[in-house]
């Protein structure tokens, strides 16, 4: 690999033309991760790549004037350290499952994934991918949450896609480990991606729930760009099941594509083929829905049907219209309790 320094901003001429290298080609590396064993891991699993220091990376991924749906096209990677532990309150937006005490991590900045209405290009000004090496510290935090509060509800997967990172950075096998000695917690780990040599790999704790989304083909070709297709995440999921996962279906989010009635109920069909239902956890349905100022920052850089669509406001939040996405929501439930029982259905319409 090659090393050299960048103490400012990156210049344009570094991302004018990102369609000429590959992704993860390019890393930068905070001074402070530098000398981190986790740097020198990942660092090692990227032999090809291009190494900058940087002083902070924020300098990389703040900087103004960045193109983040061209930068998704060839992601750098940005190694930092944070300075404080990455966990957060869960968001309104967010389903629950009737937890108390929820909360989402944000240890990985970004997505390899690319889904025209992902919310990560709204709050973030950049494509490219940060990784928080110092995940123990984030491991402290929580265990300050677990004494406090006695139990705990963690999405570890909200900010980017964390099964689709492991062979690179082995995350959710860390998390498995720490879950697996506290009985007051429980994780969620959310995905498109259909790994199966990367889930057998993994061990099996009943601390974990594996939550994979489930989207008809129709939307996974022209809105989850670089996902799985249906079948391949079906696959995935019965797979899971017999290894002794946990398995979540999450029908989320439904999108008002066109005969979007007759293109879900297709999808239902496929599932319902394909797993055996009475073996599935649970399952969760929500429609499209988006906090005002992160829709504003995608439509100015990504117009596309989804982040275009007139939606209605209420309170912050962009969602469709009730003759719009009630149809929609009232179908996913009647074909899931066709299955399961009605409580075993988590449900985000817009009106909550």
């Amino acid at each position: 690999m090659s090393l050299t320094r960048s103490d400012s901003p990156v210049s344009a001429r570094q991302t004018a033309a990102p369609q000429f290298r590959k992704p993860l080609s390019v890393v930068y590396v905070e001074d402070a991760a530098l000398s981190h064993p986790r740097t020198v891991e990942i660092l090692a699993k990227l032999p090809g790549a291009t190494v900058i220091r940087c002083r902070d990376y924020r300098d990389v991924f703040n900087r103004p004037h960045q193109e983040p749906a061209l930068q998704k096209e060839a992601q750098a990677l940005i190694l930092a350290v944070s300075d404080r532990p990455r966990l957060y309150e869960g968001a309104p937006v967010c389903q629950d499952f009737g937890n108390r005490n929820f909360y989402y991590t944000s240890d990985v900045m970004n997505c390899v994934f690319d889904c025209e209405y992902c919310y990560l290009q709204g709050m973030y000004p950049s494509g490219h991918i940060v990784v928080f090496v110092n995940l123990e510290d984030t491991f402290r935090g929580l265990d300050e949450v677990l004494s406090a509060k006695q139990s705990a509800y963690v999405c570890i997967s909200y900010d980017t896609d964390l099964l689709a990172f492991e062979p690179l950075l082995g995350y959710v096998g860390k998390w498995i480990t720490f879950a697996a000695e506290r009985p007051n917690l429980t994780l969620e780990l959310r995905t498109k991606s259909a790994s199966a040599s990367v889930l057998r790999a993994l061990p099996v704790t009943d601390r974990v729930i594996l939550a994979l989304t489930l989207s008809p083909d129709t939307v996974i070709r022209t809105c989850e760009h670089r996902t799985p297709t249906l079948a391949t995440r079906l696959a995935l999921a019965n797979e899971a099941i017999d290894l002794g996962w946990k398995v979540r279906l999450c029908f989320d989010p439904i999108l008002a594509v066109h005969d979007a009635k007759a293109v879900y109920n297709d999808m239902f069909d496929e599932v319902f083929r394909t797993i055996p239902m009475d073996r599935v956890l649970d399952a969760s349905v929500g429609l499209f829905r988006i906090s005002k100022e992160y829709l504003k920052e995608m439509r100015r850089h990504r117009p596309c049907a989804v982040t275009c669509y007139p939606y209605e406001l209420t309170d912050g939040v962009y969602h469709y219209p009730d003759m719009i996405g009630k149809p929609l929501t009232e179908l996913a439930i009647a074909r899931l309790t066709e299955f399961l029982p009605r409580e075993r259905i988590a449900l985000w319409d817009g009106t909550d």
